[in-house]
């Protein structure tokens, strides 16, 4: 047995992104010394509430909010996700606006899940499919929508396919029918242009974890006067939107992640598009690949998405991390699951291809050589499974 370790490659930063030091940096004051609830009218309570509030202004000026108060601190992603679909929908039918919801069928599953527990309450919910190149297309929501149209919710970009989708179309179309838009936009948070106003959405959903900061930390916003049914009651924080003790560590880290994201994004975003497209041309230097979702279509700077036909996608997976090399075959949310993406086949792709996806996410620390390590690592894996497979066999010939 070689005694040798590994080296030790990360690239899945879709799933989630180690901590940024200048972000703990940040938060350990909020978590020691300046432990006090904000919602205390005493000096350490106030210390509190004045990190909290500093904190609010700066997220909702960097996403373009045109109120501070249009931020909500949530939990997680998935809690604004959630707390989107199923308030607004609520509380729009509530105004008598209808009880038609429309979501694309790529979505995360944050936004699915609520969506089908709206069908239980009488909801229509229309499941919109991107195109064959990961694109929501504006024509397509159209053809679809309808007077009674209360709500749509579209991610901004693809946890999977890295795909950015034209929201500021797709917004300007729901409202046309008098319909509210949300977004779920944590994938794009710091990563492509973001600003509520221009984009004309009525609330989006935000997530730390994805920007270098911590795990457990997100954001709503939600636009003044778009109807909302209050997701968690009790002591009434966040303007009575959202109760529960804020964590006034965890607002303060993600508002600084997403100035650093934004800082840096300049030089980082180049960055991260060369590593991306040495990934995606390295593996289709190998026969029978694929890039998922179209080449020339919008796409976040550190995400590829590719078949690798005839190859088990967790046995890829399962081999290169015996070698240090950390990937992903989907969304890591649902990597329990034996069944194949639900956004490849949303794509077009037959579930045997989509079995055999592979997702690379390059991000803040990944290196030339991180690359490298990947493509050098990744052929022989392929041809001994590929070698193994009945399935590559049935498909290209024992010989290909």
């Amino acid at each position: 047995m070689s005694d040798v370790t590994p080296r030790s490659v990360y690239l899945d930063y879709a799933a989630t992104t180690p901590v940024d030091p200048r972000v703990v940096e940040v938060m350990l004051p909020f978590l020691t010394e300046r432990f006090g609830n904000p919602n205390s009218l005493y000096a350490l309570g106030r210390d509190g509430y004045r990190a909290l509030e500093a904190a609010r202004e700066s997220f909702a000026a960097n996403i373009g909010a045109a109120n501070p108060a249009e931020v909500i601190f949530t939990g997680a992603g998935t809690e604004g996700d959630n707390a989107a679909v199923l308030g607004i929908a609520r509380a729009g039918r509530a105004r008598g606006k209808g009880d038609h919801v429309i979501v694309s069928s790529f979505e995360h599953h944050a936004i699915l899940e609520p969506a089908h527990h709206l069908a239980t309450e009488g909801f229509e919910v229309t499941e919109l499919r991107p195109r064959e190149d990961g694109i929501v297309h504006a024509d397509d929501l159209r053809a679809v929508l309808r007077e009674s149209t209360v709500l749509v919710s579209v991610m901004h970009a693809n946890n999977e396919l890295g795909t950015v989708q034209p929201i500021k179309e797709l917004a300007a179309a729901t409202h046309q029918v008098g319909g509210y838009f949300h977004t779920d936009a944590i994938q794009a948070l710091g990563k492509v242009e973001w600003d509520a106003v221009d984009n004309g959405v009525d609330a989006a959903s935000f997530s730390a974890h994805k920007i270098y900061g911590p795990k457990g930390v997100g954001a709503l916003y939600l636009k003044r006067g778009t109807p909302f049914d209050v997701f968690m009651t009790g002591g009434g924080q966040e303007s009575k939107k959202r109760s529960g003790t804020q964590n006034v560590a965890g607002a303060t880290a993600i508002a600084k992640a997403l100035d650093l994201m934004l800082a840096e994004r300049a030089t980082e975003g180049p960055r991260l598009e060369a590593l991306r497209d040495r990934v995606i041309d390295g593996v289709l230097k190998m026969p029978h690949t694929a890039l998922n979702g179209g080449r020339d279509v919008p796409r976040l700077p550190g995400t590829a998405n590719l078949s690798i036909n005839g190859v088990e996608g967790e046995a890829m997976l399962l081999r290169l991390d015996n070698l240090g090399i950390a990937v992903s075959t989907g969304s890591a949310c649902s990597s329990g699951s034996l069944e194949p993406s639900h956004v490849l086949l949303s794509i077009g792709l037959k579930p045997e291809i989509a079995h055999g996806s592979l997702r690379v996410t390059v991000g803040r620390y990944t290196s030339d050589s991180d690359v490298d390590y990947l493509l050098e690592k990744l052929p022989p894996i392929v041809d001994l499974l590929r070698a193994m497979s009945p399935v590559y066999a049935k498909m290209f010939g024992a010989s290909a």
